[in-house]
């Protein structure tokens, strides 16, 4: 099965793709009304929109804030303890549910192993049953997603970062997939190459995803300017291992390569001797 990731609604009624997902909030903090007819994706961490709002930004122990100006991050981090803002979340989550039952939670977590060291972590840590900050830090996450859950009545998808090592994502982010499992009905990886010009590495972090979960996963590649036969290399790659391909960002694109793909799937069907 084939699928798309896009901001554009007439794009997620394209016949090529079995499945769509429609941002209706993403890292930039636009938003948009949830549409019936794809799954509706919100950006809940990531939030460049909020960068100049000091209260509500993850700070690391050193005090600097989670901001696309660092070197390393690609956008603005939201802390995952800011009450008001979690609210506001789930507001969105649960506004999209009523429009489409399927929900997908993207940006979950913390943005990086060192953070977050708010005063209002630092307290709340303290405050808490935990001894062990990674545990507490988990514990924020689990909790934020139990409660998301809550408010979709069918299927709840979320991206987790590809990293399938065991262990690499709860000290990064926060997120315990094991403790998020039982909420999650299906995961989304996103794999994203400039030219997947080579795909072994794809094929490792495939691999790695199919052995570390127990709950079905996708793999979404990126499209963008991405030429069609090393896209089609990697889907053929991916779909070894991931219950759906879903294309990010040029659905344009991503049509040719299906078609291309569906084009030399017949060219070398066989029908007994010529």
């Amino acid at each position: 099965m084939y699928g798309v990731v896009t901001r554009n609604e007439e794009e997620t009624e394209w016949s090529e793709f079995d499945r769509a997902f429609y941002e209706v909030k993403d890292v930039t903090g636009r938003a948009v009304e949830p549409i019936a007819g794809a799954v509706n994706m919100v950006s809940c961490f990531g939030d460049n929109a909020v960068e100049s709002e000091e209260d509500l930004l993850a700070f690391d122990d050193e005090g600097t804030p989670a901001t696309r100006n660092q070197p390393y991050f690609d956008w603005t981090y939201v802390c995952p303890t800011h009450d008001r803002y979690r609210e506001g979340l789930l507001d969105i989550i649960e506004e999209a549910a009523a429009v489409n039952e399927d929900v997908r939670l993207d940006d979950v977590g913390f943005p990086r192993d060192e953070y977050c060291h708010c005063d209002r972590c630092e307290q709340r840590f303290a405050d808490s049953e935990f001894e062990d900050w990674s545990a507490w830090r988990t514990n924020v996450i689990t909790e934020f997603v139990a409660e998301a859950r809550e408010r979709v009545p069918g299927d709840m998808y979320l991206t987790l970062y590809p990293d399938p090592y065991p262990g690499h994502l709860e000290a990064r982010s926060g997120v315990a997939v094991d403790d998020i499992a039982e909420y999650v009905d299906e995961f989304v990886v996103p794999i994203y190459d400039m030219a997947y010009s080579t795909t072994y590495w794809l094929e490792i972090l495939a691999k790695g995803w199919q052995d570390r979960l127990s709950t079905p996963f996708s793999i979404e590649l990126y499209a963008v300017d991405v030429d069609v036969d090393d896209l089609s290399k990697a889907v053929e790659v991916a779909e070894e291992y991931a219950e759906t391909v879903l294309f990010g960002y040029d659905a344009s694109n991503a049509r040719a390569t299906i078609r291309r793909m569906n084009a030399d799937a017949r060219e070398g069907q066989s029908f007994g001797p010529e």
